[in-house]
Order: structure tokens, then sequence, then C-alpha cells
């Protein structure tokens, strides 16, 4: 199965969260000199009209990124998000999403590396043309899954894989624990994000159990819900599982996701909630 398309559902909540923790951790491995590598195995096209037909029809973004965008009372927690999303949005209109491809783009330094995967047929050609002239960067057609097998350990010994599946198989809520012990038998120092969709609570809650049974340790979990858990088709709420967090993540999306839940969920429903589900 090959028809998820991001496009329908860029710029909404889960994305701005997902951004959010990704360009804190950028940041974070940005405080050290050496260079590190950038491996997202489930990039999508790079980039989104907002103004496209896909965009319009779902209108996912206009309560997430339309939401927090040019607001004046912004954390700091969130300036290089935001920055990034300003970036491919000159003279203030929003026009276009970046995903997290463009976001680690931007934020990224001249001697860091991206590593690049997307399967779709029609989203790999839009990512790899991005790219193109990017010295730093390699994108690939294929698996996903299978980077965190040939392109780990990187040579840098840092690194930071973002794992951002579609789920549109019930398979991803396991394949994702495979790849991650996969990777961290390689390379158990790197940082590992993985974002994950809450429809029915009872697949994350195996999923959870699942990274557990592995051992690895030192793992926080980050969720934001705008709808209170239900057994009806439809994401509720969204998170980001990360192994091996910087220091300093845990406080800093302590601050970022109460402002985020009053900013996106107006109507106050919903939750927010920041734990370890491993700690060190």
């Amino acid at each position: 199965m090959l028809s998820y398309r991001h496009s329908f559902h860029a710029g909404n909540h889960a994305d701005v969260v997902k951004h959010t923790v990704q360009s804190l951790i950028i940041e974070s491995l940005k405080e050290k000199e050496k260079p590190f590598l950038y491996l997202d195995t489930h990039s999508g096209a790079g980039r989104y009209y907002l103004g496209s037909e896909h965009a319009e029809k779902t209108g996912e973004f206009l309560a997430g990124i339309a939401r927090v965008w040019q607001r004046d009372d912004v954390p700091a927690e969130l300036e290089p998000y935001l920055s990034a999303v300003s970036a491919y949005n000159k003279g203030g209109n929003l026009k276009y999403y970046p995903g997290s491809p463009l976001i680690a783009r931007h934020l990224l330094r001249e001697q860091d590396k991206l590593h690049l995967t997307e399967l779709h047929p029609t989203d790999f050609p839009l990512l790899r043309q991005e790219f193109a002239k990017d010295p730093r960067a390699t994108a690939v057609r294929g698996n996903g899954y299978q980077q965190l097998k040939s392109q780990l350990p990187p040579t840098s010994r840092r690194g930071f894989i973002l794992i951002d599946p579609p789920y549109e198989m019930k398979t991803d809520y396991q394949a994702v624990v495979d790849g991650i012990q996969e990777g961290y038998k390689r390379f158990a120092t790197g940082v590992y994000a993985l974002w994950y969709p809450v429809v029915l609570r009872q697949q994350v809650k195996r999923m959870i159990q699942a990274l557990k049974d592995t051992g690895i340790r030192n793992i926080l979990q980050i969720e934001l819900a705008v709808q209170p858990d239900s057994d009806r088709r439809g994401m509720t709420a969204s998170g980001m599982i990360v192994i091996n967090p910087p220091w300093k993540l845990e406080q800093q999306m302590s601050v970022a996701l109460p402002w985020l839940h009053r900013v996106l969920v107006p109507e106050g429903i919903g939750h927010t909630s920041i734990n370890w589900i491993a700690p060190e």
C-alpha cells in the first residue's frame, strides 16, 4: 500500500509538535562542532503547497501551523522551528509548509549530512528535485527501515534518526520497533525520534510495551491530544518517542507543549503529557 500522501495533512497539529521536537534536537546537536548525520526514514515530498487541492480539501493546516504562525507570544523553544517555516515563506504569507527534510536542511550546518528516504513513486521525484543542488544531501528511493541497517553507524559517530511512517498498515507499529532495535544495535549513542499517531490507544500501548521489551533505556515520550481518546475513526492525538534525548529536551517541551495545547486547542479539550517510558 502506497496510498498515503502527506500533502493532505501537512502543517496539521501533529506536524507542529513533531517539527518542534525535531528542531530542538537539531539545535542541541549543533552545540558541538563535530558534524552529524540526519537520517529521515520516511521523508515525503519535502515541500507542501498549502493552496493545493490536497491541502485545501482537508484544511488541516488551519488548525495547525496557521494558528501558531506570526503570533507575538511564541516561546523561545519554538523559534528554531518557526524560523524554518519562515525561510520557505518569504513576505510573511503562509504558502508552503516544509516537511522534516526541509526543516533539517534549513537548520543543519555546512559540515552536517542529510540522508533522505522515500518510497512513494510520486513523492520521491519531488524530494530528489528539492535536494538536487544540496551537496550535503543524499535522497534514496527505498524502504526507510532498511536505511537503519545500511547507514548506521555514521562515519561521524553522531546522528539523529527521524522515523515517521504513515502507519497505513497496522504492521507499522511493530515495524518501527524492529527498525529501532536494528539501528540501536549498530549505533547505540544516536538520537532516535519516532513519531506516532493515536488512532486506537491500544495500538500505541502495544508499541510502547514492545519498545520497553527491547531493553533500550533513556526513552522519553511527548504527546499532544486535541480530542479525548476514541474508538471512532480518526487521529485524536500524536506524539514523539525520543531515545537518547538531548538533556534539555524534557524541560524545553515542558514549556512549549502547554503553550501549543492552548493555541492549537482553544476549546481546552485533549491533554499534554511528557513522561519517561524507560529512564536512563
